[in-house]
């Protein structure tokens, strides 16, 4: 068992419910298909639309990309499992998924902390928006959110396939989560779980923070606006991106800040759905449903649709 768990491990998905998880597959499959068409819609239209090129939309586009790579990640193989007999995943193949979804995942908060200093800067200091969030600065702010993770990520997952799995090769997740591959070791984690913390502390918290004291100043700019309408429509740009920060945070902050071997992983497979489904989904309801800019353009498409069946029939 010791010599097997470095060439491949079991992921347990979830048996518990026995043959009754196959009738997972389905609704699973739909979310997936969902979240997948509706954010490469996203993505197409911010690319496509010249409306939609304005700093704001550029890191929704950012973001939407984020959550169809995170997706891709963890779901396709996750719906494999729940058919097969007996779910397994190479070492290899592990220490890549661990690597990508956290890289893509830390990513994506840094991502929404930029959405927050973009908000915070058009409604707070509207007169020098051009110049502070230029495109040359938004490029950094975007580039800084992608590399710094995935060069960050490196030392994680070498430490992982490093260190020494005599405890089985059996994760009782449906993906190569952090928490069950430290329970399969027996060599001393201490270190690691510090290093996840710093990490976490990084990525997660410190991007949490910004977003937070970047509300904080809009709600209170907001507030002074005399007009009802002007402070309905602030509140109603931001009101998508806080939707979004309450369910990603929430639930990651539930996941991953603390200490690696205290995880209930039977509650952590259900709230990790959240991460790597539920909000992927949610993500063009909201900012197509909430947003005027978005759901214009979509009008637009489809007039356009419309006049050319039309000229060809």
């Amino acid at each position: 068992m010791a010599n097997l768990s470095h060439t491949e491990f079991v992921l347990l998905g979830f048996s518990s419910f026995g043959e009754l998880q196959v009738l997972l597959y389905g609704p699973f499959l739909m979310l997936y298909l969902i979240a997948f068409l509706g954010n490469t819609l996203i993505i197409v239209m911010v690319i496509a639309d010249t409306h939609l090129h304005t700093p704001m939309y550029f890191f929704l586009g950012n973001f939407s990309l984020l959550e169809t790579l995170v997706t891709m990640t963890v779901v396709p193989r996750m719906l494999s499992n729940l058919l097969a007999s007996h779910a397994v995943i190479s070492f290899t193949g592990c220490m890549v998924q661990f690597y990508f979804y956290f890289s893509l995942g830390s990513t994506s908060f840094l991502i929404l902390s930029d959405m927050a200093l973009d908000r915070f800067v058009a409604i707070c200091h509207p007169l020098h928006y051009g110049t502070l969030m230029s495109w040359a600065m938004c490029v950094r702010l975007a580039g800084a959110a992608w590399a710094t993770p995935f060069l960050a990520m490196v030392p994680t997952v070498l430490s992982r396939a490093l260190l020494n799995y005599c405890h089985g090769n059996v994760i009782n997740h449906f993906f190569c989560d952090n928490a069950p591959l430290l329970q399969l070791s027996c060599s001393d984690t201490h270190l690691l779980e510090i290093w996840d913390f710093f990490m976490a502390l990084a990525f997660v918290l410190s991007s949490f923070l910004v977003t937070l004291i970047s509300y904080g100043y809009i709600v209170s700019t907001v507030l002074r606006i005399p007009s009802a309408s002007g402070r309905q429509k602030a509140f109603s740009t931001c009101g998508s991106h806080l939707t979004l920060v309450f369910i990603g945070y929430s639930s990651t902050i539930f996941l991953y800040i603390r200490p690696g071997k205290a995880h209930s992983v039977e509650v952590n497979k259900v709230v990790a759905l959240v991460t790597a489904i539920l909000t992927p989904f949610l993500n063009p309801f909201i900012f197509t449903f909430r947003n005027e800019a978005v759901k214009a353009v979509l009008r637009g498409q489809m007039q356009r649709l419309k006049g050319l069946h039309e000229a060809l029939s």
